[in-house]
């Protein structure tokens, strides 16, 4: 038996992975307990994870609020709860694995010098986006020469991490993933992996030891998560971890993206949007069975 599928073997495992950077709405209602009901029917078990690497969104406040939300809604979760701030050494550490294997470089261009050059690229031709409809990467910092590179980090200079893209879809080759949900266009079944589609993505910063990308994926592995049920927004993002687990050695889990619940003008929910906020609908006279309704799994 391959380890991926021992790992398929467990009883499966489902995470719901919020962070505490604003009270939870009805978007977060839909994926908890889509989560929760998945695991209750497959007699599985289902992990409680706090995203709070962003030291300057994230607040007490809204963690208390996120454990006050699910217990309302009915929703239990084994202990102990696992914290993202607490397990930083851990994302060094695939850091550092994919440092040896030169497949990431520091840039130090700051979020102005990047946007002139956009601006320069664009003047000459529209620059590519990613999947969110941001612009990639435009530097150079790839070609740096050493001295350079070793000069800037000595120095103390602001970097971020970045994945050597096409060096790592080199090193991993194809992949893909089998969509048990349906992504935005409609995609569903096998679905082939477009990582390239990201640039070279940020895998952490100098005061960050870790972006949302690399730490989703270590923790998943070092979870035993074996399930990932999450909104259609992430949907492209699993490229970039699979090919993040492809290059760190990690399992492969069952994807499955969820329809969003969107504003009324047709856009993603915001946290701080309080007609769709949990605490909101609760303090008007909501119930759990209404919330339900309201996500449209009654």
């Amino acid at each position: 038996m391959s380890g991926n599928d021992e790992f398929r073997s467990m009883p499966p495992v489902f995470r719901f992975a919020p962070s505490p950077n604003g009270y939870l709405h009805l978007g977060h209602a839909l994926s908890a307990l889509l989560n929760d009901d998945l695991a209750r029917k497959a007699s599985g078990r289902l992990l409680l994870r706090i995203e709070d690497i962003d030291t300057a969104r994230c607040r007490p406040e809204f963690e208390a609020a996120i454990y006050q939300d699910l217990g309302w809604l009915g929703i239990a979760w084994e202990q102990p709860v696992r914290r993202q701030s607490e397990h930083l050494a851990r994302y060094r550490q695939a850091i550092e694995k994919l440092s040896a294997e030169g497949l990431v470089y520091p840039s130090f261009e700051s979020r102005a010098e990047i946007a002139r050059l956009l601006a320069q690229q664009d003047a000459n031709s529209r620059w590519p986006c990613d999947p969110d409809g941001v612009p990639l990467y435009p530097g150079a910092a790839k070609s740096l020469p050493s001295g350079e590179r070793t000069r800037l980090l000595e120095s103390g200079a602001p970097y971020a991490l970045r994945l050597d893209m096409a060096a790592a879809c080199a090193r991993a080759g194809d992949l893909g993933w089998i969509e048990d949900g349906e992504g935005p266009d409609g995609e569903t079944g096998a679905v082939t992996a477009r990582p390239q589609a990201w640039g070279d993505v940020i895998l952490a910063r100098k005061e960050t030891p870790t972006s949302y990308h690399l730490a989703v994926v270590v923790d998943d592995a070092l979870q035993g998560v074996t399930d990932v049920v999450r909104g259609r927004d992430l949907f492209w993002s699993t490229s970039v971890h699979r090919l993040l687990q492809r290059l760190l050695d990690l399992p492969q889990p069952a994807y499955r993206h969820h329809r969003l619940i969107l504003d009324g003008a047709g856009g993603k929910l915001s946290k701080s949007t309080a007609a769709t906020g949990l605490r909101e609908l609760r303090a008007a006279g909501a119930t759990p069975t209404g919330i339900r309704r309201l996500v449209g799994l009654a």
